[in-house]
């Protein structure tokens, strides 16, 4: 296709999301079908599509039914196969690739300082109709790239370059995060055991382990220690960081640091490194939240301790996106998309091994808390892109 996206408008997007179904569906299958590197292009999808934004009365996809969309996916730090982040971004493709002939080309890089060349190079051979960009860690050879190749279309997921050729998605980490702290702020004080996990209710102290010590993750942070304090003025909160999204070793050490200082609960934002978390709880006896997908689902090895997840339905937003190239619609998502709890686009879902079998004043706070921040009353602390 030949895109000039210099004469598109940028708008912003509401999203309907079919929650905690679509995050869950297929994630466990994902990691078996990644590619290290810039794999070959993988085609998916029989070209079928449906008129889902109004183009093509005759139910053909936007490009008139014959041309394969051609895709793009680049991991951020993480890489593929992390159970969470970028795994959900890749299910989203292959979401759309059912309804529309999509072909999808997955490139793990894993180093930021490669993200300008490597950007530039998939622009530069014209094979796709669109590059998605996994984190914020693209931000800035974005910035450089979008106007460069300006017919190139980006999606940025955590941030957004200001570019007609770009859409950004960035969900609510903050609120999704309070919602975190609200579990763990309501369960450390509740006597809890589970398959040779417990709390100890006499006192209230959780933790959290992030990935880089900057202003995204600081967001999912300093949400947390709000929503924990929301529910608990006395709780404390243990803070530590990794220094990356990969270390699972470095993870496990502060998690077991935590946990052996008093905290029931940990909750990560450390993507890969996470599982560290999940490993320190089950030798420590404690309990887990985890982040981005329900990840007692997306990792069943620990359904024991992984009391619940903060959620983001990041692979109905690629699916959206892909779906809108695929039309010829890219005007219905560029530009900068927030999505948020208004949109239920973020969640705190309860593990799998734990339905049913918390206290209720775990809903019920979750809920209380839930519709506080949609109405206002709750003004949970940074922005969804970070703080400040």
């Amino acid at each position: 296709m030949n895109h000039d996206a210099s004469e598109e408008s940028g708008s912003e997007t509401t999203l309907t999301m079919d929650r905690r179904t679509l995050l869950a569906s297929g994630s466990a299958v994902v990691g078996s079908t990644l590619l290290a590197g810039c794999s070959g292009n993988s085609d998916g999808g029989d070209g079928g599509g449906t008129d889902s934004d109004g183009d093509g009365s005759d139910g053909s996809n936007g490009n008139g039914g014959s041309e394969t969309t051609d895709i793009a996916i680049v991991s951020s730090p993480a890489g593929f196969d992390d159970n969470a982040f970028n795994d959900l971004a890749l299910e989203g493709l292959q979401t759309a690739a059912e309804e529309y002939d999509i072909s999808i080309n997955q490139v793990e890089e894993t180093e930021q300082s490669q993200y300008q060349s490597v950007q530039a190079e998939l622009a530069q051979s014209g094979d796709y109709d669109l590059i998605v960009l996994v984190s914020y860690n693209h931000t800035e050879a974005l910035s450089q790239n979008a106007p460069e190749y300006q017919d190139q279309y980006w999606m940025l997921i955590n941030d957004y370059v200001d570019e007609p050729n770009v859409t950004g998605y960035t969900w609510a980490n903050h609120q999704m995060s309070y919602l975190a702290g609200v579990l763990a702020g309501t369960m450390t004080t509740e006597d809890l055991s589970h398959e040779g996990g417990s709390t100890t209710p006499d006192s209230a102290q959780v933790g959290f382990v992030g990935g880089v010590d900057g202003s995204l993750i600081n967001a999912f942070e300093q949400s947390y220690v709000a929503g924990a304090e929301w529910v608990n003025g006395d709780v404390d909160v243990n803070v530590g960081y990794i220094g990356n999204y990969t270390d699972t070793d470095t993870a496990a050490d502060i998690a077991s640091s935590q946990y052996n200082d008093g905290a029931d609960i940990v909750y990560h934002a450390a993507a890969a490194a996470g599982r560290g978390v999940f490993e320190a709880a089950q030798e420590n006896g404690r309990f887990a939240i985890g982040v981005d997908a329900d990840q007692s689902q997306t990792l069943p090895d620990f359904q024991d301790v992984i009391l619940g997840s903060a959620v983001k339905y990041i692979n109905e937003g690629t699916r959206e996106v892909a779906a809108a190239v695929a039309e010829d619609n890219w005007s219905t998502v560029a530009g900068a998309n927030t999505l948020g709890l208004e949109d239920e686009a973020v969640d705190c879902v309860i593990g799998q091994a734990f339905q049913g079998q918390l206290p209720d004043a775990v809903d019920a706070n979750l809920e209380e808390a839930k519709q506080a921040i949609v109405d206002g009353d709750i003004e949970v602390p940074c922005t969804a892109a970070g703080c400040n």
